[in-house]
């Protein structure tokens, strides 16, 4: 028995998990909903806590370089304390609930270029080498986000990529420690105004802030820049609204005027708000609006993180 214990500490022998969702596709706002199943080892184990953690890539700059680094930044215990005997068998029920501004990762039934998305699950066992396990997530968008991608779609912009970036923008209330950029390349009718569109939801229980940075190209006497519009909708817009028409005019204005920030409350009295005054601000990971920031665990755990998908078409 002292051998067996022994070889536990280690992971030999321990107790196993196996994490079962009921689905692995959801949308910001729902829900993740499965069971952890743990199996006892060959020797009596203590578990001291089970763990589920909702793990991405982020885009990180750091001085003059930038990097990519795997984030933890939504987690709940399933478990606390409790004896597992040997080949002891337990199923552990949970609902997790996903936070609005969760990245989407596909759409039009593919992934995203650039999107990754994991459920993390934590074993900590007393006095022995913890284990992990990791299940693939799709997120996908609510009505409000395909719309308004249905109409850059019929505007005619092609998807080049999608990444998460570290950092919160200014004016927004944001409550993870990143934001979404879907970058399109421009349509045909906007190619002499710009190269490239990147477009951020960051979207909440009542609808969704929009901002987008328009790569604008130069002219005769001055130089390309980047310019930004923010846009705010409710959910209950999504199919009552002529979404052609409106994201064609907020490009439009963004790309006017030198590109002067300013915001727009559709649905509002004159449909002005207030500018961004200014657009990213970095931030440091911690803890927000209830949810964890978690450290960067790049090789904590086992599995491919690759990429899938391209274009919507």
């Amino acid at each position: 028995m002292v051998f067996k214990k022994m070889l536990s500490a280690f992971g030999v022998g321990g107790p196993s998990i196996d994490t079962v969702l009921t689905n692995p596709n959801t949308r910001p706002g729902l829900s993740l909903d499965g069971h952890v199943h743990l199996l006892g080892g060959d020797a009596p184990a203590s578990i001291e806590q089970i763990t589920l953690g909702l793990v991405t890539r982020v885009e990180i700059e750091g001085g003059d370089s930038e990097y990519a680094g795997i984030m933890e930044f939504h987690r709940m215990a399933v478990s606390g304390p409790l004896e597992l005997a040997p080949k002891q068998q337990l199923a552990i029920p949970f609902q997790l609930l996903v936070p609005w501004e969760t990245p989407v990762t596909d759409v039009y039934g593919q992934r995203l270029h650039g999107m990754t998305m994991g459920l993390r699950t934590e074993l900590a066992v007393a006095r022995a080498v913890d284990k992990s396990d990791l299940d693939h997530v799709a997120v996908h968008p609510l009505p409000i986000h395909e719309r308004i991608l249905d109409a850059f779609q019929a505007l005619g912009f092609r998807f080049k990529h999608a990444d998460l970036e570290r950092g919160h923008i200014r004016g927004v209330q944001q409550t993870l420690p990143f934001y979404q950029e879907i970058e399109f390349f421009a349509a045909p009718q906007y190619a002499r105004t710009i190269n490239e569109v990147e477009l951020t939801f960051v979207t909440s229980q009542r609808g969704i802030d929009v901002i987008l940075e328009c790569d604008k190209r130069g002219g005769f006497l001055t130089a390309g820049h980047d310019v930004f519009g923010r846009y705010t909708v409710s959910h209950a817009d999504a199919d009552r609204t002529d979404w052609v028409r409106v994201v064609d005019g907020w490009l439009r204005e963004t790309t006017s005027r030198y590109g002067s920030l300013r915001a727009h409350g559709f649905g509002a009295p004159h449909g002005r708000g207030h500018g961004m005054g200014g657009v990213v601000a970095g931030t440091a990971l911690g803890v927000a609006g209830g949810l964890v920031a978690g450290d960067l665990i790049g090789d904590a755990f086992e599995g491919d993180f690759g990429d899938f998908g391209g274009d919507f078409e």
